[in-house]
């Protein structure tokens, strides 16, 4: 077939392939603008998912609405989303679930107060969860303070035991962070031991926050915050082992820095939980 071609003009090729010389440079054009295209498109996926490893396809094509209008290109939601099944770069999850909550023990536990109850504002309603992460072939438990209306992280801490004092070192921290402390607020969890304690109690009552808890243990209770602790896991690779305490605070703190200022939220019309936090009144849901 290579002898075929070979000795053989541009206009002749042309000619028995039907196209003019003009209709077959356009087309090279095309196809190197294609293949330009592609590794820049490529390109602009990496360097979000540097900070973000495995944000999903609908945020990635909000992230990139502003350097495709700066480089020109031309995407659908669509093409967007064949070309990243294409080069593989799509997300597959799983879901798994492992409990930290130990609700039988004898402190007081206090009544369901957020039931059907939406904040319309930030710092009106905390909700906060432990979750599980891995280290040193053991396991350790991230404590999260999330505000639910903006789903900002306002406080958190990394412990390697499910001791108390390190969830009121969170509620510490995100007392700390708070920007309108003059509004009434509620903090929302699980019966966990850990949150009908003492001290921590105290610490909320002392602030004068109203306390709210899960009453018969189902997830969906305290859906919001479960929801950012597997945000920080599936897309922020906290699913991983850790070499070492040291090394998973390190890589926490900076998941929730990105979290925080720079991933989109569905739930908050698309605002990263910052920007979320400065809004006031009803926030659109993009799912």
């Amino acid at each position: 077939m290579r002898s075929f071609y070979k000795g053989r003009s541009l206009s002749e090729l042309c000619d028995l392939l039907g196209m003019s010389r003009q209709a077959y440079y356009a087309r090279t054009r095309d196809l190197e603008t294609d293949r330009f295209e592609r590794v820049l498109l490529r390109s602009l996926v990496e360097e979000i998912r540097g900070d973000q490893p495995r944000v999903g396809g609908r945020k990635l094509f909000f992230l990139l609405q502003g350097p495709f209008l700066m480089h020109g290109l031309k995407i659908g939601r669509d093409k967007f989303f064949e070309f990243l099944g294409q080069e593989e770069l799509l997300i597959l999850t799983s879901h798994k679930r492992v409990y930290t909550t130990q609700s039988h023990h004898w402190l007081h536990k206090y009544p369901y107060l957020c039931r059907n109850w939406a904040p319309s504002v930030a710092e009106q309603l905390w909700v906060s969860d432990i979750t599980y992460l891995r280290a040193a072939s053991r396991f350790v438990y991230l404590i999260l303070i999330v505000d639910a209306y903006s789903r900002c992280i306002m406080g958190w801490q990394l412990s390697p035991t499910l001791e108390a004092a390190f969830c009121v070192e969170a509620l510490k921290q995100a007392l700390a962070a708070r920007q309108y402390p003059e509004r009434n607020l509620m903090h929302h969890s699980d019966r966990g031991v850990q949150y009908c304690s003492e001290a921590y109690t105290t610490l909320l009552k002392q602030n004068d926050i109203q306390i709210s808890m899960t009453q018969d243990g189902s997830p969906y209770d305290n859906a919001q915050a479960e929801r950012i602790n597997g945000i920080l896991k599936s897309e922020f690779l906290l699913d991983q082992s850790f070499e070492d305490l040291r090394t998973a605070r390190e890589k926490v703190a900076k998941c929730i820095h990105v979290y925080n200022e720079k991933r989109p939220h569905a739930s908050c019309d698309y605002l990263t939980p910052l920007q979320a936090h400065q809004h006031r009144g009803e926030l659109q849901k993009r799912w």
